[in-house]
């Protein structure tokens, strides 16, 4: 992946992958955008979210990058971060709540350079957590939840999303317990669409490309308009 430097808080969505930082609340947030190919593109940005970082979780982990690369390659825009204290991001951490302060400064960014564009918010374990909770409030019109943290980390029953959510578990997840994130499922209404990856661990080890096309096919019906098609 070839970046391009570029100043911080860019005043529009860079038109390559780019590196920047933008203001968030505990300081600057290291930063990461890339675009779909033409004449594929559509009119919608996916804001990626890490795992825990107390933990090792940064925006270049492998499951955030084959999700990047499954939204980008299905049309949409991408953004990821680094959450405060975590690579070059300033602060520290804070349990799920700055980091949700971060999501929002992120989101108030893509809007502004954005205005256009729908908002896909993915997040992968505790990024799960912090798109899950913040959803609804940031107007999102798609959730992906791979591997979401249940039972480690209380998911508010009050902020759950209304929106398309696809939520992606592997049955054989070592770190989070695959049938406590079903059960939980089957409390929610609307129901997400779930997608049960046998003999997949937390990290889907060998299992990268299946976790691609799995978000793809599920994800495909909610795809907004061609970037450089007809205004709807």
């Amino acid at each position: 992946m070839n970046l391009t430097p570029l100043p911080d808080n860019p005043a529009t969505f860079p038109n390559q992958a780019a590196s920047f930082a933008l203001d968030g609340p505990a300081g600057k947030l290291e930063t990461l955008s890339d675009v779909a190919e033409r004449p594929g593109a559509r009119r919608g940005t996916a804001v990626i979210c890490h795992p825990n970082p107390v933990e090792g979780g940064t925006m270049h982990n492998k499951v955030v990058t084959m999700l990047e690369r499954s939204l980008r390659e299905a049309g949409l825009d991408t953004l990821r971060f680094n959450f405060r204290g975590t690579g070059s991001s300033d602060g520290s951490y804070d349990n799920g709540d700055g980091e949700s302060d971060d999501l929002a400064a992120v989101v108030a960014w893509v809007r502004r350079v954005r205005p256009d564009d729908v908002l896909w918010l993915a997040g992968f374990s505790f990024g799960s957590y912090v798109t899950i909770r913040n959803a609804t409030a940031l107007g999102a019109s798609a959730l992906i939840s791979i591997a979401p943290p249940v039972g480690r980390w209380t998911m508010g029953r009050d902020t759950l999303p209304d929106c398309p959510w696809l939520v992606v578990m592997g049955e054989a997840d070592e770190v989070v317990d695959p049938q406590a994130v079903f059960d939980w499922i089957d409390e929610i209404e609307p129901e997400p669409v779930l997608v049960r990856m046998p003999e997949t661990g937390h990290f889907f080890h060998r299992r990268l490309m299946d976790l691609r096309g799995a978000v793809k096919h599920a994800t495909r019906d909610w795809l907004p308009p061609l970037r450089d098609g007809p205004t709807p």
